[in-house]
């Protein structure tokens, strides 16, 4: 019987991984088995983070329009979900984060637009 020599297609393989694990310390840069391992790990870890970093920035954006609402002087709106309620009803399309950055940027146009929904 013939000699089958294994390890181009094998080679391949694990080359391709550890481009992947090229930058990650010690043992799991190193070792087959834990290059496999750190790789499944890194990418359970990119996917759930996707979605945190959705969470993280609605909640800053939300936090962000809420500290601008509570320094209203005339106490029009000074609870965000009264806001936000408010300018559902007017059917204005402004999304959070479009909402957060006029805050930050421009505080008095948030009063502008609070004080066009009342009238």
């Amino acid at each position: 019987m013939t000699r089958i020599k294994r390890g181009y297609i094998a080679r391949k393989r694990r080359t391709k991984i550890r481009l992947f694990t090229s930058s990650f310390r010690g043992a799991h840069s190193k070792l087959t088995r834990t290059i496999s391992q750190q790789r499944i790990k890194a990418l359970v870890s990119a996917h759930r983070d996707r979605g945190r970093k959705k969470r993280d920035f609605r909640s800053l954006w939300i936090s962000r329009i809420n500290a601008i609402i509570g320094q209203n002087k005339q106490e029009v709106y000074n609870i965000y979900n009264r806001f936000m309620s408010n300018m559902y009803k007017r059917q204005l399309l402004l999304n959070r984060k479009i909402v957060a950055q006029i805050a930050i940027l421009k505080g008095n146009c948030i009063f502008m637009i609070a004080n066009e929904m009342i009238l």
